[in-house]
């Protein structure tokens, strides 16, 4: 850090970048995370109407179909919750990005098959009336942008307030990105 002739230390200009950053992560987080708890936590009083959804995608066997159902709120719901809180945010990160590319491969089968369903992504699920539009291309960028979520977690953990911090599970390349830390003369700047 380098300080003006007046001792008022001077921070380089790269330091409020890498604090907006991690201001990104922290919102990629909370977004991502509470989108999966809240399909997951929609899904999980209803584990009939889940298994409904999976099978209406005509992807799986039924039995496996029969245990995705039950099982997608479950780990949605677990993900969800460890990215809101950023304990093992890498991992989680790239769980719910794997989540996202499986949805996103789902709904574009379901539409280049001509498929007519709800995907039963925040509930519901099933085939929709004819007179109803799938709305599948906001599904998907929908998506899309939970997968960039995801992806820029992953390339920058943990964010603001995250357990991996105040835990030394954060493994950051920078310590500024760690957590909501002093600066070098004990004041906080963000």
């Amino acid at each position: 850090m380098v300080q003006l002739a007046s001792g008022r230390p001077v921070s380089h200009p790269l330091q409020s970048v890498v604090k907006a950053l991690s201001w990104v992560t922290t919102v990629a987080r909370l977004v991502l995370g509470v989108s999966l708890f809240v399909a997951g936590a929609i899904k999980i009083g209803a584990p009939a109407v889940s298994v409904q959804a999976v099978k209406a995608y005509q992807l799986l066997p039924d039995t496996m179909a029969t245990v995705v159902g039950h099982g997608l709120p479950i780990v949605e719901i677990i993900v969800g919750i460890l990215l809101v809180l950023g304990l093992l945010t890498r991992p989680s990160a790239v769980v719910g990005g794997v989540l996202m590319v499986a949805f996103i491969v789902g709904i574009s089968s379901a539409w280049a098959r001509g498929l007519r369903i709800d995907c039963g992504c925040f509930g519901g699920g099933g085939t929709v009336g004819a007179d109803q539009d799938p709305g599948y291309i906001w599904e998907l960028l929908r998506d899309a942008g939970y997968l960039l979520c995801a992806a820029w977690i992953i390339y920058r953990p943990p964010g603001r307030f995250a357990m991996d911090s105040a835990l030394g599970l954060s493994g950051s390349r920078d310590p500024d990105t760690a957590g909501d830390e002093d600066d070098e003369d004990g004041s906080d700047t963000d």
